[in-house]
């Protein structure tokens, strides 16, 4: 796909997400296999980018390109500076966000509010895309209510206005995150317009991403909460997308590293306090996909006070789990040597091993 200059290596990109999409999980989200990766929800009001979170989410170093920035607000001229802004900083991708819930956003009229004004809509959209050189993208829902699903207007709109690329969650700013997405909407969009389409909502597996591609016939999926805890899912969407057949599982040892080096780059990003709060809500969904005692697991990870008990913690526990893993196999490899034996001297047939351990 290309979006401006740009040709992304996958069409499987990640949703931004405020207090998600950091640098170093946007960093690690690209290294297996996003085509994409957008930075937090930043404000246009400038005078709010000097705290400590706004320069967080301003920061860019190491990322691979192109960098995405997503900007929210309300008025247009304030949006337009602000890209010019974020582009003079290193920004390569301008994102503005019509999609997002949140009561504290639509509450002053950012985020998917903007739906209910289509005219404020290609005023803002007109005005940033304007304003700076490089490819506008944008992120919208479906409406702001069921019975306001304007997603084709608006995305004409965007199209009109100079838009380069759109994602579509499939629901509306009243569903929040409720119920299930619904693509008939976004399948409507694709038709309409001819910029690219992500489709965006409920894709959680590879099969679901390729259901979704063919419904809608959009051009890419955009993954964001299937990612918590599990980044590895855009490798077995590429996988699954691009030749039709489910990913190798990863071994246990190489999620540990991966694991163990997301911690690093957190606390490198962070800081001792900052770093050791940030890591405690990744942990809690890496240990939801991966433990068979995630409450217990997650317990004593939330009391650690500091980065190096953390991570000793993390360290021991995912070497215990390498372990089940290695001792698992030999004893299948154990039992598979005796069938073997069984079968050969006219015995029952060896089982089919099962896929849990296979994937171990």
């Amino acid at each position: 796909m290309q979006i401006g200059s740009y040709t992304l290596p996958s069409t499987v990109v990640l949703a931004p997400m405020a207090g998600v999409t950091d640098r170093p999980f946007r960093i690690l989200c690209r290294q297996l296999g996003a085509g994409l990766a957008a930075s937090e929800m930043l404000t246009s009001d400038t005078r709010l980018w000097s705290t400590p979170k706004s320069r967080l989410r301003m920061s860019h170093e190491g990322e691979p390109e192109p960098r995405v920035v997503q900007l929210a607000g309300s008025d247009s001229q304030a949006l337009a500076q602000a890209a010019r802004m974020n582009v003079d900083l290193g920004a390569q991708i301008i994102d503005l966000n019509m999609g997002c819930p949140a009561k504290k956003v639509c509450g002053k009229l950012c985020g998917s509010a903007l739906l209910q004004n289509e005219s404020l809509v290609a005023e803002i959209l007109a005005a940033v895309v304007n304003a700076v050189s490089v490819p506008v993208t944008l992120k919208i829902r479906t409406g702001w209510d069921r019975n306001n699903r304007n997603g084709v207007r608006i995305a004409q709109i965007a199209e009109a206005s100079g838009i380069r690329a759109l994602a579509v969650h499939g629901r509306t700013r009243a569903d929040f995150y409720e119920g299930d997405a619904e693509y008939e909407t976004i399948r409507n969009i694709k038709s309409a317009v001819r910029i690219p389409i992500f489709a965006n909502g409920d894709i959680k597996t590879p099969q679901k991403a390729r259901e979704v591609l063919d419904f809608t016939g959009a051009d890419g999926v955009m993954l964001g909460r299937a990612s918590q805890g599990a980044p590895w899912i855009f490798r077995s969407v590429n996988t699954y997308l691009q030749a039709g057949i489910t990913a190798p599982p990863l071994s246990r040892a190489e999620v540990r590293d991966i694991i163990l080096g997301h911690l690093s780059s957190l606390y490198a990003f962070y800081g001792e306090d900052l770093g050791v709060r940030i890591a405690r809500k990744h942990l809690g969904w890496y240990c939801e996909q991966l433990l068979t005692d995630p409450a217990d697991t997650r317990r004593k990870l939330m009391a650690a006070g500091s980065t190096s008990v953390q991570f000793a913690l993390v360290h021991d526990r995912l070497e215990d789990w390498v372990v089940e893993a290695r001792d698992l196999m030999t004893i299948v490899g154990t039992i598979h040597d005796s069938k073997k034996e069984e079968s050969s001297q006219g015995g029952f047939q060896c089982p089919v091993e099962h896929q849990r351990i296979a994937s171990a």
